[in-house]
C-alpha cells in the first residue's frame, strides 16, 4: 500500500474526494438551473458550492500530494499515471477558482449571465472525471491504498512488471 496519509490504515485522500467532486457537480446543476430560469437562487447556490468544491478539493489534494511524493515509487508507471491524476485534478481547482473569480462579487446581484459559469464549471467537471479515471487505474492497477493480503503481496513485483496486454481492432489471425 502506498498511502502514507491514512486512519487506522484506510488512506485518506479517497475519503476525502467525494467532496470536491460533490461541490463540483453542484456548481454545474446551478448554473445551469440559473441559466434556464435566472433566479438569484441558483447563482446563490452554484457560488456556495463552488467555494466549498474548492476548498475541499485543497483540503483533499493535502494527503494525495504526501502519498504521491513519499508513496509511490519513482521512476514507476504508478508515479506517472499519479502525475498525470494530479494535474487533471489541478486543471479542474484552476477553473473552478476561475468561476469563483468572476462570480464571488454576484452573491447580492445583480444577477449576470451564467455562460462563464456554465463553460468553466463544464470544463472543470470534465478534467474531474479524467482524474477520476486516473485514480481508479491507481488503486485497480497499481493497488495504491489497497491492504494486499500476504500472498498478494508476494506476487506483486511480479504484478507491478508485468507488460499490459493491448487488443488491436482489425488485427485477425486467419
Amino acid at each position: 500500500m502506498y498511502s502514507k496519509i491514512t486512519v487506522t490504515g484506510h488512506p485518506v485522500h479517497p475519503m476525502l474526494v467525494g467532496f470536491p467532486i460533490a461541490g463540483y457537480t453542484g456548481t454545474l446543476v446551478g448554473f445551469a438551473v440559473y441559466a434556464a430560469n435566472g433566479q438569484q437562487f441558483w447563482l446563490n447556490l452554484a457560488i456556495a458550492l463552488n467555494i466549498a468544491g474548492v476548498g475541499t478539493a485543497l483540503l483533499a489534494a493535502l494527503p494525495g500530494i504526501a502519498d504521491l511524493a513519499l508513496g509511490i515509487p519513482r521512476r514507476s508507471a504508478a508515479r506517472t499515471v499519479g502525475i498525470a491524476h494530479g494535474g487533471l485534478n489541478v486543471a479542474a481547482l484552476g477553473l473552478f477558482g476561475a468561476s469563483l473569480a468572476v462570480y464571488a462579487t454576484h452573491w447580492d446581484g445583480p444577477a449576470t449571465g451564467a455562460t462563464p459559469g456554465l463553460a468553466l464549471s463544464s470544463a472543470g467537471l470534465a478534467c474531474t472525471l479524467g482524474a477520476g479515471f486516473l485514480g481508479w487505474t491507481l488503486v485497480q492497477d497499481y493497488h495504491v491504498g489497497i491492504r494486499l493480503t500476504p500472498l498478494q503481496e508476494s506476487d506483486e513485483q511480479a504484478v507491478q512488471s508485468a507488460e499490459l496486454i493491448h487488443l488491436h481492432r482489425g488485427s485477425h489471425v486467419a
